[in-house]
């Protein structure tokens, strides 16, 4: 048979700066240190327990002993670590970018002066999912390419607090049997497979699109006794089957890194929701606006599908903090207009239904 010719990534990037004629390449640039970045980070991955990269990170030993701790609370991973400098390093000395942000970092992070300045602020999750790393299952990169502000020396937080509507582009990296690159720059969304022996991400999936329709939802099911009322419903429907209002039956999906879920969706379908909840006043959701939500949510309405709080399109939310966390559902755009259909509908705020009932899985034992 033939060898297919594939289009590499700098390729494609040069066809698309192709349509801009006054384009400078600077943005090329920063997409392809981008991929360098998680080139870096799918190799040290991929050596598992042999790189000594499995386990936490320290603490600081100024601090007192312990496990290393994020700004987001949560215990820190040595590929945490390591992705996050990766990300820095890589990206820092380009002179495509004025600032980034990252989930692992609590302050913007100033481009060192040695470097030169861009017009552009890289947000980035340098590794999500990254409690599945010790037991072999995917994980990911997640960011987003802003414009930044003209006119400053120093980014400030309040530079990167601009609506998913503005992102110049957005992707991830997943690091599974094959790492991909999945890729918008506002004209639809690419997928890109790297070859280890060329060490070059080839174009090998043009033009994805999320089928409208779907037979899977993802959701945490342990958090069932926090869920509002309208996600109760629509749980409770599909887990229902057949016989139930929506006359079909539903598959569950669980993985833990959105990353993979996303993948999921782009790739077959589907419906995934971490959703606002009462666990927590203080954290009404899970997931991170700036550099996880707001990239998913282009990614899903560049390939025809749909990204939602519940309440309204995620991408028109105008942020308020760099960290600030933030409910989510996204994926076949007829489900997820059924969930923002039920948040709206004041009918059956209690949802009389069987699986809710004292015996149910969904429901808190007293």
């Amino acid at each position: 048979m033939p060898e297919v010719q594939r289009m590499t990534l700098t390729q494609f990037l040069i066809e698309e700066r192709r349509r801009y004629p006054n384009a400078s390449g600077g943005f090329n640039g920063l997409i392809l240190n981008v991929a360098m970045a998680c080139k870096e980070i799918a190799r040290a991955v991929a050596f598992g327990a042999l790189g000594g990269l499995h386990g936490r990170a320290e603490g600081d030993a100024g601090a007192g002993a312990g496990v290393a701790i994020n700004v987001q609370g949560e215990i820190q991973q040595k590929l945490d670590v390591l992705s996050n400098a990766a990300f820095v390093r890589v990206n820092e000395w380009g002179g495509h970018l004025a600032g980034m942000a990252s989930e692992e970092m609590a302050e913007p992070y100033q481009i060192p002066e040695r470097y030169p300045r861009g017009k552009y602020l890289l947000v980035f999750d340098p590794l999500d999912g990254s409690s599945n790393i010790d037991v072999n299952v995917s994980v990911g990169s997640i960011f987003s390419v802003l414009r930044a502000p003209e006119g400053t020396d120093a980014v400030s937080e309040q530079d990167f607090l601009q609506p998913g509507t503005a992102q110049v582009a957005a992707g991830y990296a997943l690091y599974g049997p094959t790492t991909m690159l999945v890729l918008t720059v506002g004209n639809g969304v690419s997928g890109f497979t790297l070859d280890p022996n060329l060490g070059e991400f080839f174009l090998t999936h043009p033009n994805l699109q999320v089928p409208a329709d779907t037979h899977e939802f993802a959701i945490n099911a342990s958090n069932s006794r926090f869920w509002e009322a309208p996600v109760r419903r629509y749980i409770s429907e599909c887990m229902a089957g057949q016989t139930g209002p929506r006359g079909k039956d539903f598959n569950m999906r669980w993985i833990a890194s959105m990353v993979a879920e996303a993948h999921r969706i782009l790739m077959r379908g589907g419906v995934f929701m971490y959703p606002r909840d009462t666990r927590d006043p203080a954290k009404p959701g899970r997931l991170r606006l700036l550099y996880e939500a707001n990239p998913i949510a282009f990614l899903m309405e560049q390939a025809g599908g749909r990204a939602s709080t519940g309440r309204q399109p995620l991408m028109t939310v105008a942020p308020r903090a760099l960290h600030q966390r933030i409910g989510v559902v996204f994926g076949s755009r007829n489900e997820v207009e059924r969930i923002e259909g039920y948040h709206t509908d004041p009918s059956d705020p209690d949802l009389p239904n069987p699986l809710f009932n004292e015996r149910s899985l969904f429901r808190a034992s007293a």
